[in-house]
């Protein structure tokens, strides 16, 4: 494939800015997102727009991160062009109005019901480590909300980043959707703005500042975190599928992927194994050497590479696999240590690159507290081991997400809903979870004139209403005082026909007569024929 030509980054000037947000504010206020076909038709059009710059998209993400070609479509194009079509086909029953649920008789005749309506104009702030996936993922459900939104993606990715501006800019409408460049300066102007909604992926550090920021103004934010996420590995697992899968996620994009785990605990009876499944799994990816490969990304940029060659200078572990690095192409091969003190920086820290520690361990208890030590809510955890052992790993631990005898495949399924817990995030998107992330569920009753005379019960004067309120509206408990459940007797049962009190006894005898009499009614036509 030749390289085609790539737009160059332009910071976007800072007193531009509130400009920008007054346009979109605007547009909002003028309902210029509102109608169903506006999204879809903005929606279809970054589709294409996205297909016919498939090249230049994959050109930009092998110059920003190194990588390949194939990772980039699978992880980010491919998963965007699915996305958007699934939002479309969907779009129109997401927004459909809702009966409401659990309405009690008496209030029935309000018609309660859920509007599906927008939060406004939002901000949504991208990450490098994918910054399709990342950037146009929260994006799509911004448009499919029927809000007006700015994208800034993150600089680190500076040809992605130039590249969705010019896409965007091409093909929506730019009174709507609109991207800004830039940096801290950039960012913190974004941020002085009034947000109907944020939505940021990155670091916990930065996501601190933007919630601070956020809290100024009451404006919600959706937090899409990193994690020091715990792989365990028991006795019992298959230590070949556990070496290949944990490599591949620490191969993927070299490491820098926030939800891949962070850190191995491992039986130290099966150590000796799963290293010599990792050595195999390594020559099988990599048959002329990892470094040679045209498979294998590298770090971002030389502030990161420092990074992880700090903490890998800086560890009291012992180098068992790789540790081969080159500053000049930003290069560190998957390295695997072997780590005793949970106060190592391996361990407390958040590597983002393909470091992979790992923590022998003399049994499955042993490997909870620890993961539960040291971060007690990562963004995943990945349990290699029996049923029963799964299970128990799952019961104790918290996370965003799990993936069973896997690496984060639960984060590979785009229409599944995805996000942190704790200070991994909060909120979650993607599927119809990116729509409802960016919509309001606006509660609506409408009460008739004819009902005031049952309404009078709610005005002043109050004397003498006390108890006519308990009998219309106080649900009776089915449990006592100790918390044991009362069953009801067996005429009351039969007069109920099993329901949970008179409402649902009724509706249920209503459904039985109507049955006897329409059998009746059949019977007695066919009588006449």
């Amino acid at each position: 494939m030749s390289s085609p030509a790539l737009p160059e980054l332009a910071h976007t000037p800072v007193g531009h800015i509130p400009v920008i947000h007054s346009t979109l504010v605007r547009s909002f206020a003028a309902h210029l997102t509102r109608p169903l076909s506006f999204r879809l038709t903005q929606l279809r059009k970054l589709y294409w727009a996205i297909k016919d710059h498939e090249k230049e998209l994959l050109e930009a993400c092998k110059r920003d991160l190194g990588k390949p070609y194939y990772e980039t479509y699978l992880t980010e194009i491919n998963w965007c062009l699915n996305d958007i079509i699934f939002v479309c086909k969907n779009l129109e029953s997401w927004a459909r109005e809702e009966k409401a649920k659990d309405i009690p008789l008496m209030h029935a005749v309000t018609r309660p019901k859920i509007r599906k309506e927008p939060l406004g104009a939002v901000l949504v702030i991208g990450a490098f480590n994918f910054p399709y996936q990342l950037s146009l993922g929260p994006l799509v459900g911004a448009i499919a909300a029927g809000c007006t939104a700015v994208l800034k993606p993150s600089e680190n990715a500076p040809y992605a980043a130039a590249m969705m501006q010019r896409i965007i800019a091409e093909r929506l409408d730019s009174s709507a959707y609109t991207v800004v460049q830039g940096a801290i300066p950039e960012t913190t102007a974004l941020l002085d703005c009034k947000w109907d909604k944020i939505f940021y992926t990155g670091s916990a550090t930065v996501g601190t500042i933007i919630s601070k920021k956020a809290a100024e103004t009451l404006t919600p934010v959706t937090l899409e975190l990193g994690g020091r996420n715990p792989a365990i590995v028991t006795r019992n697992a298959d230590m070949r599928l556990a070496a290949r899968r944990l490599l591949w996620t620490k191969h993927m994009n070299a490491g820098q992927i926030c939800v891949s785990q962070n850190y191995i605990l491992i039986d130290k009876e099966v150590l000796p194994t799963f290293l010599e499944q990792l050595k195999v799994a390594i020559k099988d990816f990599y048959p002329n050497g990892v470094r040679e490969s045209e498979d294998y990304g590298r770090i971002v940029n030389e502030k990161q590479w420092q990074r992880i060659k700090k903490m890998l200078d800086s560890t009291s572990g012992k180098i068992l696999i790789g540790g081969t690095m080159d500053a000049e192409t930003k290069y560190l091969e998957p390295t695997v240590v072997e780590v005793t003190d949970p106060n190592d920086s391996l361990l407390t820290e958040e590597s983002f690159g393909p470091l992979i520690p790992v923590v022998p361990v003399s049994d499955l208890d042993e490997a909870i507290r620890l993961a539960n030590t040291i971060h007690a809510t990562p963004l995943g955890i990945y349990p290699f081991g029996s049923k029963a052992e799964v299970s128990k790993i799952l019961d104790s631990t918290r996370s965003g997400g799990a993936s069973i005898n896997d690496g984060f495949y639960h984060a590979s399924i785009s229409t599944l809903e995805f996000g942190g817990v704790g200070d991994s995030g909060s909120g979650s998107y993607r599927g119809k979870a990116s729509f409802d992330a960016f919509t309001h569920r606006r509660v609506v009753t409408s009460t008739p004139g004819w009902v005031e005379g049952l309404l009078s019960i709610r005005y002043p004067p109050y004397k003498g209403k006390m108890e006519k309120v308990k009998k219309m509206s106080e649900m009776k408990p089915d449990f006592d005082r100790e918390g044991r459940v009362v069953k009801p007797g067996w005429l009351v049962w039969a007069f109920l026909l099993g329901g949970n009190g008179f409402v649902q006894g009724l509706g249920r005898w209503a459904v039985i007569l109507a049955v006897v009499f329409g059998y009746r009614g059949l019977r007695e036509r066919q009588s006449k024929l």
